[in-house]
């Protein structure tokens, strides 16, 4: 049955025509902002797991920089105590000297002072923003420096702990106190009592930065990690929610194309009731 009154045609062509243009829409701002899921109605699912990873890439990158900050600081300590030990090694070298009858003792003691002088300046000098890790304290209470090394997340949204990194103070003020402890060198007996004395420092310098040293090739790995793990999240947020190009193009060419028959199919679906008016004649 035909009516003037309802067109049932035209209804459905209009109907396929909105849902092409939606369709065409949703491919277009897919193309133009580059996210095939921008907002929670496009995928809640999906929405949900990119945006908690994307804060954790935040996270992450945070951490990156206070990794760095960290690294500086070990770094500074580090090469402040090698410098420590090379002193000390010279130190070695002047009370080995002194074991011989014939030589200036008290030119020696005033070499050892000096370098002496040397140590205990850089053990002040070595700290980076404030942190020094050869002193007792590293900034003026603490003795442990915790650096915030990753984050452990339970499950998909679930509770976030924090993992540190821990550097202990090496405690060089009063451990390598050399000013008030070392035996003063005026004869050969004080060389040998100095002698004994040095070895001891000598090895607690060389325990010191070797300590510092692991405590920098471990941060300096862990900075590679999360340098890592933010490229793998970050491609993994992509995947999840980036517009692939190739088949947006060809989808949106192919909605064209549909449009375009919608259009003429609805165009035929409204001159239907014209036709009934050839009943008549």
């Amino acid at each position: 049955m035909s009516s003037i009154l309802t067109n049932n045609g035209a209804m459905v062509a209009l109907q396929t025509l909105k849902v092409v243009n939606t369709n065409l829409t949703d491919t277009q701002n897919a193309i133009s902002t580059g996210k095939e899921i921008g907002v929670a109605k496009d995928n809640a699912a999906v929405w949900a797991i990119s945006k908690t990873m994307e804060s954790d890439i935040a996270s992450f990158e945070a951490i990156e920089e206070g990794l760095s900050m960290g690294e500086a600081t070990v770094a500074v300590a580090s090469a402040g105590a090698e410098q420590i030990v090379e002193k000390l090694v010279e130190i070695k070298e002047l009370i080995v000297s002194a074991q011989a009858e014939n030589v200036s003792h008290d030119k020696i003691q005033t070499d050892i002072e000096s370098k002496v002088d040397q140590i205990e300046s850089i053990i002040g000098a070595a700290q980076f923003n404030g942190a020094n890790l050869l002193a007792n304290t590293i900034d003026g209470t603490a003795t442990q420096m915790g650096i915030l090394a990753s984050l452990d997340r339970v499950g998909a949204g679930g509770t976030v702990s924090s993992v540190d990194i821990t550097i202990e103070a090496q405690g060089f003020e009063s451990s390598l106190n050399l000013g008030t402890s070392l035996t003063t060198i005026t004869d050969t007996a004080t060389a040998a009592s100095a002698l004994a004395e040095i070895e001891v420092y000598l090895q607690t310098a060389i325990s010191g930065a070797a300590a510092l040293g692991a405590a920098s090739a471990r941060i300096d790995d862990q900075v590679q990690f999360v340098s890592k793990l933010v490229d793998s999240m970050t491609m993994g947020v992509s995947t999840m929610t980036d517009t692939d190009m190739e088949e947006a193009s060809a989808r949106l060419s192919a909605l064209q194309t549909q449009q375009e028959l919608a259009v003429q199919s609805l165009g035929i679906a409204n001159q239907a009731p014209q036709a009934l008016l050839q009943l008549f004649n």
